[in-house]
């Protein structure tokens, strides 16, 4: 029985793993415009199962649609309520406006090309979709580093901080966009390259080649996008959780004195509302590393040939990557006050009850609090 059973099951396992089509390959539907852009590497493997190509097609008509509209939402509401508008806030704008730009211009070619299960768009506008695939997310990832160091500023310094001004954060978008945009015109000039990944629906960084300006992009790359803000936010938010955790202490030790069960002024409530809203901007930094780790695991198994990378393990990347763009919008919704009041009002048939908000109990930045408490 077990003899009878062992090709079938080695057939199952194969159609699951990815492969597909008898002696063809993968490339085999690459256009012939296209195939000096395709690593050897790739030739090895045979055809994905149109299966793996229906399910990631499908996947980004849902993420597509999420982002969209959830990313459009909050553009809305934060540059329509003018609660809402202030010097801190355009950071989170600015967030919305990259992962918005993400998914609409990456998810709409990726599910055209799972239909015809390769690229079918030509040399160019493969690499036009990887850059601009890189610059959305090298632009979210640097504005969520400016919001950590946002709430750095309020937090831990108080009021010896200087306060953030309108211009002050549009110079900083500005620097955000700029550095993007330098790292992610590089390799059309030459250092690096943009070619299809393994699964051949869509296009990234060259991390097979192993000559030195391959190699060198992806590591200096990978530094100044990845590691670089992954630093610089451990360390903000280390000192935030120890400012936030000695004001806590103080506070308790102080209504012990007082023979109460708690003590809380309008400044702890303040300080408590920034506590909240420093730990949703840790959850959406922590996911969007776990987005975009996936793909910085492939790039360094591919310039050091760690291990044997296939085109299903490319699919996973575009999964986990794409995904970050539809993280935010949820979080801030569930998480503002101020942001689900404005959207209530809004869109009244997204109510679910009838309870109002308090705006003492928003989770906004310090330096939106005292605006406010200012006008």
């Amino acid at each position: 029985m077990a003899a009878l059973m062992e090709p079938h099951f080695e057939a199952l396992t194969k159609g699951l793993g990815g492969g597909f089509g008898g002696n063809l390959t993968v490339v085999d539907k690459v256009p012939a415009d296209m195939l000096h852009l395709i690593d050897p590497h790739w030739y090895q493997y045979p055809p994905m199962n149109p299966l793996w190509h229906s399910i990631l097609g499908a996947w980004m008509v849902i993420l597509g649609l999420i982002s969209t509209i959830g990313n459009g939402c909050v553009l809305l509401i934060f540059t329509t309520t003018k609660n809402l508008r202030t010097p801190s806030n355009l950071f989170i704008v600015n967030l919305a406006f990259s992962d918005f730009l993400m998914m609409a211009t990456m998810s709409p070619p990726m599910v055209v090309n799972c239909y015809y299960e390769t690229w079918h768009f030509g040399p160019r506008m493969c690499e036009v979709y990887a850059m601009l695939g890189s610059l959305f997310g090298c632009t979210s990832i640097w504005t969520m580093t400016m919001i950590a160091f946002d709430r750095y500023n309020v937090i831990v310094k108080g009021l010896s901080a200087k306060p953030l001004t309108n211009g002050g954060a549009v110079l900083r978008i500005a620097a955000i966009w700029g550095n993007a945009l330098v790292w992610t015109l590089l390799p059309m000039f030459g250092w690096n390259r943009y070619v299809p990944e393994g699964n051949m629906t869509a296009c990234g960084t060259d991390y097979l080649s192993k000559d030195l300006k391959s190699r060198s992009y992806i590591m200096v790359y990978s530094f100044f996008v990845y590691t670089s803000p992954l630093l610089l936010i451990i360390y903000s938010y280390y000192y935030i959780l120890q400012a936030v955790s000695a004001h806590e202490k103080n506070m308790r030790e102080q209504a012990k004195k007082m023979n109460v069960a708690s003590l809380r002024s309008s400044e702890s409530q303040q300080t408590s509302a920034e506590c909240r809203l420093a730990k949703v901007a840790l959850m959406t930094i922590s996911l969007w590393f776990m987005a975009w780790t996936p793909y910085l695991i492939i790039n360094f198994a591919g310039i050091f040939s760690l291990a044997q990378i296939s085109p299903l393990a490319t699919i996973w990347g575009s999964l986990f990557a794409k995904a970050n763009a539809v993280y935010n919008p949820i979080i801030y919704g569930i998480s503002h006050p101020k942001y689900r009041q404005a959207l209530f009002k809004m869109f009244p048939c997204l109510t679910c009850n009838d309870e109002q908000y308090n705006d003492n109990q928003s989770a906004v930045s310090g330096t939106t609090a005292v605006s406010d408490e200012k006008a």
